[in-house]
């Protein structure tokens, strides 16, 4: 998890800045898709501690870059785009269990929905930056 979560995103951010710098590209927006997870613990144990740990430090680490760029004037967008529970094979699972169950048969949201708001993210214009976006399923 701290693999995928932390390691992947920091090694490919600093890869295509790099990339980014050596062609002399100057513009570009870097979404990492986050989780409501990174922005508050639950106060029930769904088994998802670890995975919160990893999605707040992201948050952090996302703001950091954010800093970063911005000191060197960079024209480098850097958003967190952070979804609430969403219908991924990882959830069928916990739908499953139990003890937790409960937790994930709550309203979730579609893959679609996630790229739509990265579409979103990156239609904005280049003046415009959008530091953080939280999307949640409608309770109905």
């Amino acid at each position: 998890m701290f693999e995928l979560n932390i390691l992947a995103i920091t090694i490919s951010t600093t890869e295509t800045l790099r990339l980014l710098e050596k062609d002399g590209i100057e513009t570009g927006h870097i979404v990492n898709i986050n989780s409501m997870a990174g922005h508050s613990v639950p106060a029930m144990n769904y088994g998802t501690n670890f995975y919160t740990g990893t999605k707040h430090m992201l948050k952090a680490l996302t703001t950091a870059l954010s800093t970063e760029l911005a000191a060197k004037k960079s024209k480098i967008r850097v958003t967190s785009l952070s979804p609430g529970l969403t219908d991924t094979p990882l959830i069928e699972g916990a739908r499953k269990d139990s003890e937790r169950g409960h937790f994930f048969k709550r309203a979730a949201l579609q893959g679609k929905d996630v790229a739509d708001a990265v579409l979103y993210v990156l239609g904005t214009p280049s003046h415009v930056v959008i530091t953080e976006l939280t999307i949640v399923p409608a309770v109905v």
